[in-house]
């Protein structure tokens, strides 16, 4: 998969956490991922952040200081609505390119 494609991957996954879950900062949404994903997909801080300062940059999610339950200060982020807007195209783009991976999977090959 090209670079530009796991990036994609990676907003997705972001975003629809966000849209399922509401504000979550982000340790939050890795677990979520994480357990979502039974344990199959890991996303590692030095993807996360700088995934989330660009989407953030973008206008798809915003980003506010608060306490968690356990009293530390952390950033949590929200969708915004170019957020959800991106997340239907992402979405949308996403199932093309899996609509494209299993055509050629079950192609019968005609040399």
């Amino acid at each position: 998969m090209a670079k530009s494609d796991l990036q994609g991957s990676l907003d997705l996954l972001v975003l629809k956490t966000l849209a399922q879950r509401g504000r979550l900062h982000g340790y939050g949404m890795a677990l979520h991922i994480q357990r979502a994903s039974d344990e199959l997909l890991r996303v590692e801080e030095g993807s996360l952040y700088p995934a989330l300062h660009r989407m953030e940059q973008s206008g798809w999610i915003a980003s506010e200081w608060a306490l968690t339950a356990t009293g530390r200060r952390a950033k949590y982020y929200r969708l915004t609505t170019a957020g959800q807007k991106r997340l239907a195209a992402a979405e949308q783009e996403f199932d093309e390119l899996v609509r494209g991976v299993r055509a050629v999977l079950t192609a019968a090959y005609s040399g």
